[in-house]
């Protein structure tokens, strides 16, 4: 069961899974309705009535990845499953126009590892597990996983978790430069939370123009000059928004900002 809701006061949402008996793993069912809280998301955020998304999971863990309790290998539509269902997802997250974060404790695998990717700011409990336990089903690393440790890792250690199934705590992930910010597992939520509220109170086409930019660093491999003529151009198209007026009067006049998040 997928749940989302808008707090109207801080313009913060929060999508939550919720079906805590299965580690919140997600059948073909459940993504459709994750799709469909982040397309809800989306109308929000168009509205202007959402500047800041929060995903998290109920229970021991995040989300332990697909489920696949009820799956006849032999009839998997492995390639409609992954591609055509779960990939269109991650890249509807990726795409929302606010700030988002992600909430990981427990078991963050597989697909679950993919909607921590899709997300723009993770903070990690330290209790978290993460990596590739999928030798012992004889299947691979899926939904971006690859991509994030080779990048983040490198290619040795990249094959080490792979082959090995080791699964890393929240603390080494961080370390690793995987996510953003280690906390106690009592304590992430609130402080992802207290983020979020934080990132909606801020000047959101700026952090949207940034989303933009990282993606296209990540993606296309931007180089230094190229980077640079992208945030020539965030910059001067950024002028002509409220906010941008509004933080350099606030700077000015020695006040602090009250920025709208509008265009």
């Amino acid at each position: 069961m997928i749940e989302f809701t808008v707090d109207e006061a801080t313009r913060v949402g929060e999508v939550v899974l919720n079906a805590p008996d299965k580690l919140n793993a997600l059948d073909e069912h459940a993504i459709g309705e994750l799709a469909a809280a982040y397309d809800e998301a989306l109308r929000h955020a168009q509205a202007g009535e959402l500047r800041a998304l929060v995903l998290r999971g109920e229970g021991r863990a995040f989300c332990a990845g697909r489920d696949i309790s009820g799956v006849d290998p032999r009839e998997d539509d492995v390639q409609g499953y992954l591609g055509g269902i779960v990939e269109p997802l991650l890249k509807r997250m990726a795409a929302i126009p606010v700030p988002t974060f992600a909430v990981a404790h427990g078991a963050c695998l597989g697909v679950g590892l993919g909607l921590l990717i899709a997300s723009d700011i993770v903070y990690v409990a330290d209790t978290a597990k993460i990596g590739s336990p999928f030798a012992n089903l004889g299947a691979t690393l899926d939904s971006g996983g690859h991509a994030l440790f080779v990048e983040r890792l490198g290619a040795h250690r990249t094959m080490d978790l792979i082959v090995s199934g080791r699964l890393m705590s929240g603390a080494e992930a961080v370390s690793a430069g995987l996510f953003s910010q280690v906390f106690a597992a009592d304590e992430v939520l609130d402080a992802t939370r207290a983020a979020a509220g934080r990132a909606a109170k801020g000047a959101t086409q700026a952090f949207v123009a940034s989303k933009r930019l990282v993606a296209a660093l990540r993606d296309e491999r931007l180089g230094l000059w190229a980077s640079m003529a992208e945030e020539n151009r965030a910059q001067a198209a950024l002028c002509d928004t409220a906010d941008y007026r509004e933080g350099f009067a606030a700077f000015q006049e020695k006040r602090t900002p009250e920025f709208t998040g509008r265009g």
